[in-house]
């Protein structure tokens, strides 16, 4: 008699680590907004990034201890496509509702923040107004929306391919 068992799968281990990572991004943009910290700051896209990176080592682990003990590197990869993709979505949506329903000025904050940064840089009124053309079309709800989803996706497979390098164990029996 074969003796099944139950291996998580990539797409399980992706989904579970994607909810961990939605609600995460969820509760670090409100205590952002909360204690009113500049969030376009680049050091706070760096802490975005490390949080990214641990939660794909920790579902890797996870894959690793809960499976067979291995994880090729392509794998790895396609744990990180699941996280991005579920927590982009779920960050996405939340971003949505807050700006389209809870906050309609946050829109507005970003767009004189992005006025003061060329005014602090020393463009010319004229430059400005060409420019905030350009901003205007990417600061809408659904803009952001769409972008939170492709960046974020994007951002988790760079980061999986970079983790995926530390983290895959490789099979010595290899199955066909």
């Amino acid at each position: 008699m074969e003796e099944t068992t139950n291996l998580p799968t990539v797409r399980q281990v992706g989904i579970r680590y994607g909810l961990i990572g939605g609600v995460i991004s969820i509760i670090f943009f409100v205590i952002m907004n909360v204690a009113q910290v500049d969030i376009t700051a680049w050091y706070w896209k760096w802490i975005g990034y490390i949080i990214t990176a641990v939660l794909i080592f920790l579902a890797h682990k996870y894959y690793k201890e809960n499976g067979n003990g291995f994880m090729p590197y392509g794998q790895g990869i396609g744990i990180g496509v699941w996280i991005g993709i579920i927590s982009s979505i779920i960050s996405s949506v939340f971003t949505y509702i807050y700006i389209k329903f809870i906050d309609s000025g946050f829109i507005e904050a970003i767009k004189e923040k992005s006025i003061a940064d060329m005014e602090a840089k020393g463009m010319s009124d004229e430059q400005i107004e060409q420019a905030m053309k350009f901003v205007s079309m990417f600061t809408t709800a659904e803009a952001m929306f769409i972008m939170g989803i492709i960046f974020g996706i994007i951002t988790a497979v760079i980061i999986a391919l970079l983790v995926s390098i530390f983290t895959q164990k490789k099979n010595p029996e290899p199955t066909f």
